[in-house]
């Protein structure tokens, strides 16, 4: 029986954390395989959804960073088509596996929709989401444009979030599983249909007690980490810290959970018992912003002393970094961050600017950086990289 650990230094963390999320393995020659997709998408467990395009959908750019030049349109398929994975409100709107279903279902039950949405203005809102539970019911996948408006809606105030009250209606039965997601259109458009559709029995059927269902996303939340503190295994399923503890606790009394001290880290952390420890970690990869390994902020500066932040939302001037900045990895250091747009009039990757991190071997890294670049945009239908 192996000796259980006690400790890990700052090293051994970044490796086991980079394993967990599948970086210990190098990217496949042929990545369109259904197994290359199920084995990352099991990897990350939550793929969280973003529709910013200004370079690509970051939940299509975290397939790429672990699997290369993959077939975009196979992979929708397989995510939509396999009945392998489904859509809900996990980190955040995402990926989740199929199985997962009933271990969210306390989530479902405490979903409240925005307190100022339109059909609270209606005379019966309730008939009116009847209405359309029956049109899915007897039509099939349908999108907001399928369905009809409703009569005597308030006008919002300015500065309210405007969208047709027929998508209010399917993401309020959305939050409360009453509707799934068929498949996503070419625009991004969801297509909603009745979970009995597109569920398995096996997962749809079956309950879970809320405080099994916290252990066992908690569980998940250890895998797909590796190594995290009580506020980094939360945060994977967006749990409070508090709702979080006893879970952790019953995984630490189970032996799925081992507490160690890590270099550098002031708070306990947990180490998965599925966790691997390779030697080293090879090849590099740009990040998403929202990849699991950079996500938590807290957890990505405690890992790779790394400070992220997204300023897509800070007006240009006050930008330190730029508008879309994605990390660059480098073994099992982050050594980069570079703010990237596709120019699709142009067919041009544009690489608007580029900062080194403290420490990191300029040389080293714009070599791997401009292999990387280059494959993206490869991949992305793009002639050529300029850097601005």
């Amino acid at each position: 029986m192996p000796r259980r650990r006690t400790s890990l230094s700052a090293s051994e963390a970044r490796r086991v954390a980079l394993a967990a999320q599948g970086f210990d393995r190098p990217r496949p020659a042929k990545p369109n395989d259904a197994r290359h997709f199920r084995r990352a998408l099991h990897a990350i467990g939550v793929l969280q959804l973003d529709f910013v395009n200004v370079l690509i959908p970051a939940h299509f750019l975290m397939l790429w960073s672990r699997l290369g030049g993959y077939d975009r349109q196979r992979f929708e398929r397989f995510l939509y088509n396999s009945r392998e994975f489904t859509e809900q409100w996990a980190h955040e709107a995402s990926i989740v596996r199929a199985s997962d279903w009933p271990l969210l279902e306390y989530r479902r039950k405490a979903w409240r929709p925005w307190k100022h949405n339109p059909l609270e203005s209606l005379e019966d809102p309730e008939d009116y989401l009847r209405c359309i539970l029956e049109q899915v019911a007897a039509d099939g996948g349908v999108t907001a444009n399928d369905l009809p408006a409703a009569d005597s809606v308030k006008r919002g105030k300015p500065g309210d979030w405007h969208r047709p009250i027929q998508r209010w209606a399917l993401e309020h039965h959305f939050g409360r599983g009453q509707l799934c997601v068929r498949r996503r259109r070419s625009n991004f458009q969801r297509v909603y249909d009745l979970p009995e559709r597109l569920i398995d029995d096996e997962h749809r059927l079956r309950s879970a007690i809320e405080s099994d269902a916290r252990r066992e996303l908690l569980r998940q939340s250890a895998e797909s980490l590796g190594v995290g503190t009580l506020h980094d295994l939360a945060d994977y399923y967006r749990m409070t810290a508090r709702d979080a503890a006893r879970g952790v606790e019953a995984l630490v009394e189970e032996g799925a959970l081992t507490p160690v001290a890590v270099e550098g880290w002031k708070d306990t952390a947990y180490l998965s018992n599925q966790a691997r420890f390779p030697r080293s970690i090879k090849g590099a990869s740009l990040l998403s912003p929202f990849d699991p390994v950079v996500w938590f902020r807290p957890r990505a500066e405690r890992l790779f002393d790394f400070d992220y932040r997204i300023e897509i939302y800070v007006p240009e001037a006050k930008r330190k970094w730029g508008y879309y900045v994605l990390p660059f990895r480098l073994g099992d250091r982050i050594v980069a961050r570079v703010d990237l747009k596709a120019d699709r009039s142009e067919k041009t990757l544009l690489v608007r600017s580029l900062h080194f991190e403290t420490g990191a071997d300029q040389e080293e890294t714009e070599s791997a950086l401009q292999d990387e670049l280059g494959a993206l945009a490869d991949w992305l239908d793009l002639e050529s990289v300029s850097y601005g």
